[in-house]
């Protein structure tokens, strides 16, 4: 565009005068920026990071052959019943699978949300981002154990979002020497 041209900008049609596969493009447009906004990361991260947790407490919660949490009326399991004992195991597997699929989903939300924020507030793209997001997730989610825990809490987090980083921005990285490279 040239200085002092002025380029008239073309109507927005409605979606009622639109082509299937123009109102297609236009709904994958909108969909993009959602998903790369601030609130759309934010959401999508808490959702995934919800059922990841979901499926990772129900593991978890499978291979526990003890005593069901919050049943210290119970000394022995074995002694129940058959349908009594079911009962309380599957009633522990939802409880353990439900608080971690809200762990999870929080801690994937707060990263990504700070993340993305700090991003926004930098205008950079680089590794220092997920290292800082890492540093203040750790540290605000376990400030409440006192400074100590929460200066562990934010090495622990910033350790962890780096070696995630580079291990993920490595693709980049030229392949490694093998025997037939000569």
């Amino acid at each position: 565009m040239a200085f002092g041209v002025y380029k008239v900008p073309e109507e927005q049609k409605t979606y009622a005068q639109m082509t299937p596969q123009e109102q297609a493009e236009e709904g994958a447009k909108k969909m993009v920026e959602l998903m790369q906004s601030c609130p759309g990361k934010t959401v999508m991260a808490g959702v995934s990071g919800f059922f990841l947790g979901g499926f990772f407490g129900l593991f978890m919660a499978s291979m526990s052959y003890d005593v069901p949490i919050g049943t210290s009326a119970v000394n022995n399991i074995r002694d129940l019943p058959f349908k009594q004992q079911m009962k309380l195991q599957f009633s522990d597997m939802g409880k353990r699978t439900y608080s971690s699929a809200k762990n999870f989903g929080y801690i994937g939300m707060v990263y990504s949300g700070v993340e993305c924020a700090i991003e926004s507030l930098r205008a950079k793209h680089d590794i220092y981002n997920g290292v800082s997001a890492g540093c203040i997730t750790g540290g605000g989610l376990a400030i409440k154990a006192g400074p100590q825990a929460a200066l562990v809490g934010c090495a622990g987090f910033a350790a962890f979002s780096t070696a995630i980083d580079l291990y993920l921005r490595s693709d980049s990285a030229s392949p490694p020497k093998n025997d037939y490279d000569e």
